[in-house]
C-alpha cells in the first residue's frame, strides 16, 4: 500500500459580502480543512457553506480558532491572558462543532489561525489554554500544531492526538520556526518550490531553511493556506506532486 499524507487547507475566511478565497474550486484538492469560526475571518452563514462543501468532496472538516480580530486577520497578536483564550478558543470550537453537527458531520481536528498558532508555540500558558478548550469539546478531537513545536508537546503531554504540520509554501528559519510574515521572502511564490518543498518532507531530505541550513522535519500533514490569490492553482500543483510522488492524500 502506498504511504499516505494529509493535505490541508484553510477554507471559510469569507465574511458577508466580502469574498476570500476560491474554497468552491480548492477544496476537492484536499483531504481536510480548517474553517474559520468568526473570530478572525468567516460568518455563520459562511461556515454553514463550508461545511457542506466539506460533505460533498469528502473532507474532513476542522475548526480553525483564531484571535478576535477580523480587521487583522488574526495575524496581529494580542494580548490575552489564558483564562481569556480558553474561553475564545472553547467558543468557536463548540460553535463549529454544533454547527457540523446540525448538518450530519463531525469536527475531527482543531488548527489554530495565524498569531495564535505562533503564541502557542512560544508561550507555554498559551499552549495549554488551548488544549484545554478542546479537550473541554471533546478529548477526541486531534490537534494540528506545528511539527517539533511546544504546541506539540504540550497538547500530546494532555493527552490529546497531534497530528504534526509542515507548511508548502512558507519559508523556515533555521531554528525550525516558520519566517516571520513580515519578512520579504516568509512566503514561497514559486509553485514548483513549494513542490519541491513538499517533495523534500515527503521523502525525508530535509527542508533547506532561508539561510541554507538542513531541517530535518515529520510531517503527518501539509497546509496550503487558502487566502492567497494563487491558492487553486498551488492545491492543483501540489496534489499533483504528492501523487506523483507514489503518496496517497487522506485525512488523518
Amino acid at each position: 500500500m502506498r504511504p499516505s499524507i494529509d493535505f490541508n487547507c484553510d477554507v471559510g475566511e469569507s465574511f458577508g459580502p466580502w469574498r476570500m478565497g476560491q474554497d468552491d474550486a480548492l477544496l476537492p484538492f484536499a483531504s481536510s480543512a480548517n474553517i474559520a469560526c468568526g473570530m478572525h475571518a468567516g460568518d455563520p452563514m459562511v461556515i454553514q457553506h463550508t461545511i457542506g462543501l466539506c460533505q460533498q468532496h469528502g473532507v474532513a472538516i476542522g475548526a480553525h480558532p483564531g484571535l478576535p480580530d477580523l480587521q487583522g486577520f488574526g495575524r496581529r497578536t494580542l494580548h490575552m491572558n489564558a483564562t481569556e483564550i480558553h474561553a475564545f478558543v472553547l467558543y468557536q470550537v463548540s460553535a463549529l462543532a454544533g454547527m457540523a453537527r446540525a448538518s450530519g458531520a463531525e469536527v475531527q481536528h482543531v488548527k489554530p489561525h495565524g498569531a495564535l498558532y505562533h503564541m502557542a508555540n512560544e508561550q507555554a500558558e498559551v499552549a495549554a489554554a488551548i488544549t484545554d478548550a478542546i479537550r473541554d469539546v471533546s478529548p477526541t478531537l486531534k490537534v494540528y500544531a506545528q511539527a517539533q513545536s511546544r504546541f506539540a508537546q504540550i497538547a500530546q503531554q494532555r493527552g490529546l492526538c497531534v497530528i504534526e504540520e509542515a507548511f508548502a509554501e512558507r519559508r523556515y528559519e533555521a531554528d525550525g520556526r516558520l519566517t516571520p510574515r513580515d519578512h520579504p521572502d516568509a512566503v514561497i511564490h514559486d509553485v514548483d518550490l513549494a513542490a519541491q518543498q513538499v517533495g523534500q518532507l515527503l521523502v525525508g531530505d530535509g527542508l533547506l531553511a532561508r539561510t541554507g541550513e538542513r531541517l530535518r522535519l515529520r510531517a503527518d500533514t501539509i497546509c496550503l493556506h487558502g487566502d492567497r490569490p494563487d491558492a487553486l492553482e498551488f492545491a492543483r500543483h501540489l496534489r499533483q506532486a504528492i501523487e506523483a510522488a507514489g503518496w496517497r492524500v487522506a485525512a488523518p
